[in-house]
Order: structure tokens, then C-alpha cells, then sequence
């Protein structure tokens, strides 16, 4: 009788070792182990599924232990990008890109580079922050599209064959656009205070900044009716003529402007002007546009 108690009392005893073994957290795998990367794989996969799930906090921890404890694997680098991801999805762009920028600097040869910059990029353009209780964009001050457009331009320019190229293509575009048009604005309004050389200026100064914005058309028809003002009408029917001969929305505006023009004899003074960009590169010093215009609305209305 005693013998078996005493086996009931041994059972009970490796039963409960046993069971409080089992709940001991599992210590980290060395970097010399054999199931160190396995081991690695399997935290940062868990917590991926917590980021999945955009339970932002839990995922933040969890990439931060993958870190700490596998410091030494390729999954510590991957944890590090998305702590930047979670800083991102909320929309906490300056903490992001910094993240992504101390990823970039840490790895310069890793191939999660390209989507690091990629990242960056994309929260400088979202960054810009347009809502509707704010003036028309191109009447507000344009620092972070100058900074988008400076991330975008070198992203495509570094990474020109990028899996993400489409996207950044994109929102080049909608930046360079946006860009231009504000150039254009603040030359509306100094040629309605007829201050003619500053929208020349202006204009040659978007020209010669952003090319291939889609938008020279406009611009080199604006550029003509100041220098209609100017008395320059031989300048002023070149950059009519440039329009008129492409199709688009300001080929009629240029046609109507030459036959208003007529075949009258060029100025000598004139002779052999190009119509295109006469200070490439070299920016108005008056960078700073008005609030809005005070005097004289612009005969020529933005393209919708």
C-alpha cells in the first residue's frame, strides 16, 4: 500500500515539474544554434500576423523582441522596416521616413533600399495634406510639394527600372503639376498689376524648373500676352506659334492671338527670339506669392 502511494507521490511530483517547465518562456536560440533561423522566421512571421491585423501596438513589440533577440538574422533588418511600416500606416509620416531614412544609411546594400526610398517618396507626397477648408492648392505655399517633388525626382532617377515605378510616375506628375500652376498663379497676378518682366520670369522659371509637366502649352500662351502688353510682337507670335501647331486645349487661344497679330514685319530687336526658356534655371528672387490677387483678374483662366 505504501509502495504505491509513494509511486502516485513520485508521478504527481515529475508531472508538476514538468508542467512548470512547459510554462517557462523559451529562451532565444544562440546564433551557433541550429534552429536560430527557424526560430527567427517563426517571430517575425507571428508578428506580422499581428501587423496584418493592424493591431499597431502588439505588432510594435513583437517586431521590437524579433530585434532584440534575433539581432543577428536577416528578420532583425525586415523587423526594423516595419516598425517604419506601422509609423507610416498611421499616418505618422516625419517619424517614418526618418525610421526608413536610419534603414537606408544602416543597409545601403540591402535590395529593401529600393522600397525604403520608395516609402520616403510616397510620405513626402502625402504629406502635402490637401483638404477643402484650405485655399486651391496652387495659391498655398509649396514647400512639401518641393520636397515630394525633390524625393520623387530622385527616386525614379536612382531606381529608374523600380517595381513601384508606376506609382511614383504618378504622383511626380500630380507634384509637377501642382507646382507649375502655382508658378503660374503668382505670374497671373503680377500680370494683372502689370509687373510684365516678373511674369516673364515666373513663367520662364517653371518652364526651366519642371519640364515635362504637361503644362508648357499654357504657359508659352500666357508668356505671349505679356509680351503682347510689352510691345514684343514678334516674341509674342513665336510663342503663339509653338501652341498652334500642337494639339490640346490652348491651340485655339494661340490661333486667335496670331490672327489678332496679323502678318506684320518683325522688329529688328526681335529677330531671331525663341519663344522657349531666355534664363534657363535661373529662379525670380520674389518667391514668396501673394495671398491673393488685389487688382486686374487675368484674361487667361487656368486650364480646368
Amino acid at each position: 500500500m505504501k509502495g504505491r502511494f509513494r509511486l502516485v507521490v513520485a508521478a504527481a511530483v515529475i508531472f508538476a515539474v514538468a508542467t512548470l517547465a512547459a510554462c517557462e518562456p523559451k529562451a532565444p536560440s544562440s546564433p551557433d544554434s541550429l534552429t536560430y533561423s527557424t526560430d527567427a522566421r517563426a517571430a517575425y512571421l507571428e508578428a506580422m500576423d499581428v501587423f496584418e491585423a493592424q493591431s499597431w501596438e502588439e505588432a510594435r513589440l513583437r517586431f521590437a523582441e524579433v530585434k532584440r533577440l534575433y539581432a543577428h538574422s536577416p528578420y532583425a533588418r525586415l523587423a526594423d522596416l516595419r516598425l517604419a511600416d506601422i509609423e507610416f500606416e498611421q499616418g505618422k509620416y516625419t517619424e517614418a521616413t526618418t525610421a526608413y531614412r536610419t534603414f537606408v544609411r544602416a543597409h545601403r546594400s540591402d535590395d529593401n533600399v529600393e522600397y525604403a526610398r520608395y516609402r520616403i517618396a510616397k510620405g513626402a507626397y502625402l504629406d502635402i495634406g490637401d483638404t477643402f477648408l484650405l485655399p486651391p492648392a496652387e495659391e498655398r505655399d509649396q514647400g512639401n510639394a518641393e520636397e515630394a517633388y525633390r524625393e520623387l525626382k530622385a527616386y525614379d532617377e536612382q531606381f529608374p527600372k523600380s517595381r513601384y515605378r508606376a506609382d511614383s510616375g504618378y504622383m511626380l506628375a500630380v507634384v509637377t503639376q501642382r507646382l507649375v500652376r502655382h508658378e503660374l498663379f503668382v505670374a497671373r497676378y503680377y500680370l494683372g498689376d502689370d509687373r510684365f518682366e516678373a511674369t516673364i520670369a515666373r513663367i520662364e522659371y517653371a518652364l526651366a524648373r519642371y519640364p515635362g509637366s504637361g503644362l508648357d502649352a499654357e504657359a508659352l500662351v500666357l508668356k505671349g500676352e505679356t509680351l503682347l502688353k510689352m510691345h514684343r510682337r514678334d516674341a509674342a507670335r513665336a510663342a503663339f506659334d509653338v501652341v498652334a501647331k500642337q494639339e490640346g486645349p490652348f491651340k485655339l487661344a494661340a490661333e486667335r492671338f496670331l490672327a489678332h497679330l496679323g502678318a506684320e514685319p518683325a522688329t529688328p530687336s526681335e529677330k531671331g527670339e525663341k519663344p522657349g526658356v531666355e534664363k534657363a534655371g535661373v529662379a525670380p528672387s520674389d518667391r514668396t506669392p501673394p495671398a491673393a490677387p488685389e487688382s486686374g483678374a487675368p484674361s487667361l483662366k487656368a486650364s480646368p
